[in-house]
């Protein structure tokens, strides 16, 4: 295992032969080549001997030149290390994965005596504590991540230590005094505080606000926590001063803390101190007048011209207007003296958080507004809110899909039921076949909220994208019409996904037609596919494709575009820039919820004028496209036949029910009829009875499906079962149904789904 040791033990780097040992080596060999010739070995020996000798006098000159080589290529890159160390400015030097010093620059030798061969943590005994650990715990991390950079503090001085991974074993050194950063230079007062909260080091503004170096944090700030990007009180030399604090750095070692006082903001002929202030500043008037900005402010406002314009012009703010919040706190009333607000920009969406300060300057009343950047705050609480409103909405989904779907059996079932009693020159039929239409739409619709919530039943298989298209083509022509071109482009060496081929077309056909309403004067869409091999995680869109082999579909069209505002919202549910009436805002996020229930990611680029490009990864499927499962063998002629048999049917909801038990005794099976769990358990108590074919309801008051099925098989481990349910997949929980012999059938089904479940189990 390796530890701090290794930093101090002397390796042995003499891997080559010695001198002695390739001397006799070369005795040896020239002993075994002359011996024939000396009468020492018989004569049969002769010819085999000289080849023997002869080889392994070639085989020793060898292992002579190959050592001579490396050697020269040794003094080559020991001359290049000591080359390329000597080019910094700081202590410098090259290690082995042992710390044995390969090359040091000047510097390094006469500050640590870190001469070539010496180690490492030897030469820094008199830097640290415990060099070994330090340079081990530095060196570990460099492994995992290239390099590494720890500051140290110790009363005096600070040193900064940087270490890289030039190669698996070979690891480079930079040693930096603070003497040598430019804390000392800076006109505002700047703290470096240890790991406990000791004041370890002081620049010379600090020294002349605090007239000498405190002790701790607490003697600063009043046995308060500072608290960064805000006002502070501090205890000065002149008594208590308002002051901002920024941390300018930190490391495991402690941290830097830059000071701000705010009753001493310079004048404004003397920007030049102000302008290099670690953090974006701004001073304005009550009235919302910016007086004075530092370099950072206009840089993270994204404005050279700021000075002398109305704040409310460059940001907004995000509960009541930012003017009132102003005057609020320049009154000194009750107002929260820390907002986040909106910038107003066209290019891109950026938040802020800004922390008021009220002071006195020149006898008149200023504001000090310290700006932080908050986007990837605001970023990041958009989506836990977009989180929970997808929860949110998923469940919603996925409650009323269940209800809906024991609305639509009842319906549709009793529809196929009166179907079967009309004919097609009964005046009723067309009613009835438009009661049945309807009912599947709107079991479509159910299906497409299930989809968002990534809660429908798939049917995955082995699909190959070339032939999924082009079975969807011809509809999909019809879908853009006649002003739109649609161009298929496909990978020659397409490989196979796993995937709901209803769903995928679905995720096409969403996509298409999406291409065609941005595109109202015609336009070219383009479907193009390409196996894409991630070798590097993938990060995008608040999403990571892990590395591996993926399909790529790809939908262009060369629209109207997306603005950049609303490029994030389009996965939304019911989010359409459409007009009403003209879509559902259900789309998108359909094929967004069953491309992520794949296993799959979508993404999207656009830009406005210039059109739209969709971009789908699947997962390659590992099992080979042509590889088609073991058809089973076919039952015999004395299998049973449709309507053979007893079924125990169990369903809370009435209509369901009934619906359910007169479909099966039309097929001609027997069937009893239980509503509930417990009833069905008190059914079966008879041991006479005899039942094939268990149909229940999967979510029931009371005992479910699963549990009471498990209990009944206890006594009847033979007995199929066909679960029924409108929270497909859902139903079961995170475990599954771990039933033996039995299958799912997802409401709302049809009479004939039902009969041909039922009969496939007997069978």
């Amino acid at each position: 295992m390796t530890d701090t040791a290794e930093f101090i033990r002397d390796p042995s780097l003499a891997n080559m032969p010695s001198t002695s040992r390739l001397g006799s080596l070369v005795f040896l060999a020239l002993l075994i080549s002359l011996a024939p010739a000396m009468g020492i070995l018989p004569p049969d020996w002769t010819i085999g001997l000289i080849v023997t000798g002869i080889s392994l006098l070639i085989a020793t000159l060898c292992v002579v030149v190959k050592g001579q080589i490396a050697g020269r290529q040794a003094q080559q890159t020991s001359a290049i290390m000591a080359a390329f160390a000597e080019q910094n400015d700081s202590p410098y030097l090259i290690t082995n994965a042992y710390g044995e010093i390969l090359a040091s620059n000047a510097l390094a030798r006469k500050q640590f005596a870190a001469e070539k061969g010496s180690n490492l943590a030897f030469c820094l005994r008199s830097t640290f504590s415990n060099p070994p650990a330090v340079l081990l715990r530095m060196q570990t991390q460099a492994k995992s991540f290239g390099r590494a950079h720890e500051d140290f503090h110790n009363p005096g001085n600070t040193i900064s230590v940087s270490v890289f991974q030039l190669s698996p074993e070979i690891f480079s050194w930079r040693f930096l005094r603070a003497e040598q950063g430019s804390w000392q230079t800076l006109e505002f007062p700047v703290l470096t505080l240890g790991r406990a909260g000791e004041v370890v080091r002081i620049n010379p503004a600090a020294e002349r606000l605090f007239g000498s170096r405190p002790g701790r944090i607490g003697d600063i700030f009043c046995d308060a926590e500072p608290q960064i990007g805000t006002a502070n009180i501090v205890q000065s030399l002149d008594g208590l001063v308002p002051v901002a604090v920024a941390e300018l750095s930190r490391s495991n070692s402690g941290r830097s803390l830059g000071l701000l006082p705010l009753n001493h903001m310079p004048a404004p002929e003397a920007t030049t101190s102000f302008a290099d202030l670690p953090v974006p500043v701004l001073t304005l008037s009550p009235e919302g007048t910016i007086l004075n900005t530092n370099r950072l402010a206009v840089k993270l406002l994204g404005n050279d011209h700021l000075e002398g314009s109305d704040i409310s012009e460059i940001m907004r703010g995000l509960g009541h207007p930012i003017l009132d919040w102003l005057a609020r706190t320049a009154a000194d009333e009750e107002a929260q003296r820390s907002e986040f607000l909106q910038l107003i920009r066209d290019d891109k969406e950026v938040f802020v958080q800004v922390t008021l300060s009220r002071v006195i300057a020149d006898g008149k009343i200023c504001l000090i507004a310290v700006v932080n950047d908050a986007t990837e705050l605001k970023t990041l609480e958009a989506q836990f809110v977009q989180g929970q409103k997808m929860q949110a909405v998923g469940q919603l989904a996925g409650g009323v899909a269940h209800d809906f779907n024991n609305l639509l059996t009842a319906i549709s079932g009793h529809c196929d039921l009166l179907l079967l009693r009309h004919d097609q020159n009964d005046p009723d039929y067309g009613d009835l076949v438009q009661i049945n239409q309807n009912a599947n739409r709107a079991a479509a619709l159910v299906s497409q909220l299930l989809a968002f919530s990534r809660k429908q039943t798939l049917r995955p298989e082995v699909l190959d994208l070339r032939d999924t298209i082009s079975d969807l083509i011809h509809l999909l022509n019809r879908l853009v019409g006649e002003k739109v071109q649609l161009t298929l482009s496909h990978d020659p060496v397409l490989k196979s996904v796993r995937a709901d081929k209803r769903q995928l077309e679905q995720v096409l056909m969403n996509l298409v037609v999406n291409a065609r309403d941005a595109m109202p004067d015609g336009g070219e869409i383009r479907i193009e596919t390409e196996v894409l091999n991630v070798s590097e995680p993938l990060r995008r869109d608040r999403a990571t494709v892990q590395p591996g082999e993926y399909v790529t579909v790809r939908v262009v069209d060369s629209g109207v575009g997306i603005p950049a505002d609303k490029l994030q919202k389009v996965f939304e549910p019911f989010y359409t820039t459409k007009r009403t009436g003209e879509g559902t805002g259900l789309g998108l996020s359909t094929a967004y919820g069953i491309v992520k229930q794949t296993g799959g990611f979508i993404f999207v680029d656009s830009a406005v004028g210039r059109g739209t490009d969709f971009t789908v990864f699947l997962p390659v499927c590992a099992t080979v496209a042509g590889a088609e499962p073991e058809t089973p063998a076919q039952p015999e002629a004395q299998s049973a036949r449709q309507g053979e048999g007893v079924v125990l049917l169990v369903e809370d909801e009435a209509p369901v029910r009934a619906f359910a038990t007169r479909a099966l005794r039309l097929k001609g099976y027997t069937v009893l009829e239980a509503d509930s769990a417990e009833e069905a358990l008190r059914l079966l108590e008879d041991s006479s009875l005899n039942v094939d074919v268990f149909v229940t309801d999967v979510v029931m008051p009371g005992m479910d499906g699963p549990t009471w099925v498990r209990k009944a098989q206890k006594t009847r481990p033979d007995t199929r079962v066909v679960f029924v349910s409108g929270y497909t997949e859902g139903a079961f929980g995170d475990s599954g149904p771990e039933i033996p012999n039995s299958t799912f059938l997802p409401k709302p089904f049809s009479l004939n789904q039902l009969t041909e479940a039922v009969f496939q189990q007997l069978i």
